[in-house]
């Protein structure tokens, strides 16, 4: 068996639903799969406009959006379901899910405050009303299809707005409703990103949560493999944006993909890597619109890692824009110990995470993201010693297994970046990431001229120009 999940794009309108269970209907042919779904494309954000606008008692406003989600979705079943007598039932159902985001909207305002818990039902009907669609579209098509509402499964903490499920139970639900289902050749189709508590309360798993929900019910169900499609050609060597001769990669590690993931790679959420490391279940990156292509395979296991070999050992260089560098200079670092404890200190009482870091034996040099920049944060870093910021910066790495251990490599990432201001350099401790730091604008050709010596010449099949290019 296998998990598909298919994120807002692969989904948002009828054509990409109708190629979406195209893909799911092909899978059948080989096993019965779990259907993940994300919202529509577009749709969580609205909800949570929705949302904020109700909590600041804009009720119009509100109420106008929600007239826009019912739209959206009525118009999906207008061009999916050919039936009258299944179209008509198909609208009653999402006019329930209707009135009922209407009156959470009419009751914060009326309130006038808007919580995480509140926040939490609000985001839950994107996925909703996107996975009753697409089961009933299914079953139009004459692919059998159940919907299960995920919060029947999907147990959690009650950490609204970033709530982790509680495994044990998940996994006993998981057997009780949704493999038996499975196993009688009908495809279950489910929400990704929303869970309940033990008490019956919406939660959120956070956003690109629905890649790890997929990850985890694939575990859960010790499935052979778990399919994330998308719109783009899987992991890609770089942002295509920024290199239009940015390659799909074909198979790499689950440490990469998450180093990956960690500094800026918009395809996978984090944590869907741990779920399928834990039960070394392959996880596959493919295009909804182009799904012959290859794709990607994230999997540490030797014997296909074995036989994609590459010259020079670099996968991906991920960016993260909207960076600051903040350089802590203190004589108090000079022979003493202390000192990184206090420094971190400061940004755990701000709640700031810091993304990479360079020290001397006088001074520290760290990025920390540009919107997190805050005077009390400086002045409490202040009372440490003299501090200097830089803003509209970038950080560029360069990720692949073992990098520090490979000859003449840094060489050539230096050497291709002649041109460049680097603004600073970070050796990541694990191995497989090489960071610096530019300026926004300097992106581009840093990029551009890594992606050059890297990946201009052919490497063992390992990476592939995408689908259509």
């Amino acid at each position: 068996m296998a998990v598909m999940k298919f994120g807002g794009t692969s989904v948002g309108t009828a054509s990409a639903m109708r190629q979406a269970i195209a893909i799911v209907a092909g899978k059948r042919r080989t096993g019965v799969p779990l259907v993940v779904l994300s919202a529509c494309s577009g749709i969580t954000n609205k909800l949570i406009q929705i949302a904020e606008a109700a909590g600041s008692g804009r009720l119009e406003d509100a109420l106008a959006k929600v007239a826009e989600v019912r739209k959206h979705h009525v118009d999906l079943v207008g061009e999916l379901i050919g039936s009258e007598e299944i179209r008509a039932g198909l609208v009653e159902k999402i006019d329930g899910y209707v009135s009922r985001l209407e009156m959470l909207v009419k009751g914060i305002e009326i309130v006038g405050e808007l919580t995480e818990r509140s926040k939490d039902t609000f985001c839950s009907f994107g996925e909703l009303l996107s996975t009753t669609v697409f089961a009933a579209a299914m079953n139009e098509a004459g692919h059998e299809a159940r919907w299960l509402d995920v919060r029947t499964v999907m147990i959690t903490d009650d950490n609204f707005g970033f709530a982790r499920p509680i495994d044990e139970v998940c996994e006993a639900k998981v057997a009780e409703l949704v493999r038996p289902v499975l196993a009688s050749g009908v495809v279950v189709v489910t929400q990704g990103y929303i869970g309940s508590t033990v008490a019956g309360r919406t939660t959120t798993l956070g956003r690109g949560g629905s890649d790890l929900s997929a990850a985890l019910l694939g575990a859960w169900l010790h499935d052979d493999s778990i399919e994330i499609w998308t719109d783009v050609d899987g992991v890609m060597t770089c942002d295509p944006r920024l290199v239009p001769d940015a390659r799909s990669i074909r198979i790499m590690t689950f440490s990469e993909a998450a180093e990956l993931a960690y500094l800026g790679a918009k395809v996978l959420h984090p944590d869907t890597i741990a779920p399928a490391v834990k039960k070394n279940i392959p996880v596959y990156v493919l295009n909804t619109w182009h799904p012959d292509s290859k794709g990607t395979l994230i999997t540490d296991d030797p014997a296909l890692l074995s036989g994609m070999s590459y010259e020079g050992l670099v996968k991906s260089i991920a960016v993260k824009k909207g960076q600051a560098i903040v350089n802590i200079r203190s004589n108090r670092m000079l022979g003493r110990h202390g000192f990184m404890n206090e420094l971190f200190g400061v940004f755990e009482r701000f709640g700031v995470s810091v993304e990479m870091i360079s020290t001397s034996e006088v001074s520290v040099s760290l990025t920390i993201d540009d919107s997190t920049v805050s005077d009390p944060l400086i002045q409490a870093l202040s009372a440490l010693g003299d501090v200097e910021l830089e803003h509209k910066v970038a950080t560029v790495s360069v990720v692949g297994d073992n990098l520090r251990l490979s000859k003449g490599v840094a060489g050539r990432i230096f050497g291709a970046l002649s041109n460049v201001n680097l603004r600073m350099i970070s050796q990541g401790a694990s191995e497989i990431n090489v960071g610096f730091v530019v300026e926004e604008h300097d992106v581009a050709a840093a990029v551009n001229a890594l992606h050059g010596e890297f990946f201009s010449g052919e490497h063992g099949g390992i990476f592939e120009k995408p689908a259509g290019r």
